[in-house]
């Protein structure tokens, strides 16, 4: 039988929990490639089997990427190659990214299978808007330098996600709180599955909360600069110096007038201290 798919290299995003979100396109794709490269060949071929597939299993990981290429490139000029990731959508934090490159180099067609993928339900869950989004993948283990790339960041973006493991998740939450001037943060744990929690609020409010967490955890953070943490707007302060001298004490005055206007108390009481 022919295969009715061209030849190439097709990038295959597969389920990051709920077998359900495979599509009609990936299973196709998955029951038509003679190859499928997966870092986790255990992992994705009970996949490939659940959706049809029959082709052979390669392992693609960090330390064989570079010896396994030139045959899997070989193989996509005759027939069809799926690249898939342990779990989401491939070349995001894994080393799939070099075999596409070299693909592109070499003339190999590459065809996107789009799907689920964590950072983008992450993302559609935090209700942040601005499309300055940067990406972190997993952030470094050591906290001096997980604290410098967090600040070098979030200075040049409006929206942060990051992977993180659930041990340390408690801790670099208290890191967002110190250094980041406790940005508003959601925590998506379990993305999919039965256990799945979005919970939205102050890292300070979450530091707690996920102090021991269990699972797979992505983490999306609104970067000081984007929430206005310079400054009150000019009509807040008016407010608050309004406020002032009529006599409301200073918590009062500027609880309520972050209710109303949305600057950040810590800048309001700033502001009143220099009226």
């Amino acid at each position: 039988m022919t295969n009715p798919l061209e030849p190439g290299l097709y990038v295959v995003a597969t389920p990051i929990g709920n077998l359900s979100d495979l599509s009609e396109r990936a299973i196709a794709t998955l029951r038509a490639a003679e190859v499928v490269a997966a870092e986790d060949t255990r992992t994705s071929g009970t996949l490939v089997k659940r959706a049809g597939g029959s082709g052979r299993m390669v392992s693609l990981t960090e330390h064989n990427v570079e010896q396994r290429t030139p045959q899997l490139l070989a193989a996509a000029r005759q027939g069809v190659v799926a690249l898939v990731s342990d779990a989401g959508t491939p070349v995001i934090a894994d080393p799939g990214a070099r075999l596409v490159e070299a693909a592109h180099a070499a003339g190999v067609r590459v065809i996107p299978i789009p799907g689920p993928s964590a950072l983008a339900a992450a993302i559609s869950a935090s209700g942040f808007e601005g499309s300055d989004v940067h990406f972190l993948g997993f952030l470094p283990r050591g906290r001096g330098e997980r604290v410098t790339r967090l600040q070098a960041a979030a200075a040049a973006a409006s929206v942060l996600v990051f992977f993180e493991s659930p041990q340390r998740l408690g801790k670099t939450l208290l890191e967002l709180v110190e250094h980041l001037s406790d940005p508003e943060t959601v925590v998506c744990r379990e993305l999919t599955k039965l256990h799945e929690e979005v919970a939205r609020g102050r890292a300070s409010e979450l530091a707690g909360r996920f102090e021991t967490a269990r699972g797979e955890c992505t983490v999306v953070v609104r970067c000081p600069a984007a929430q206005g943490s310079s400054s009150p707007p000019t009509d807040a302060t008016a407010l608050l110096a309004a406020m002032k001298r009529a006599g409301a004490r200073r918590p009062a005055a500027a609880a309520e007038v972050a209710r109303l206007s949305g600057a950040k108390r810590v800048d309001l009481y700033d502001a009143w201290e220099a009226l």
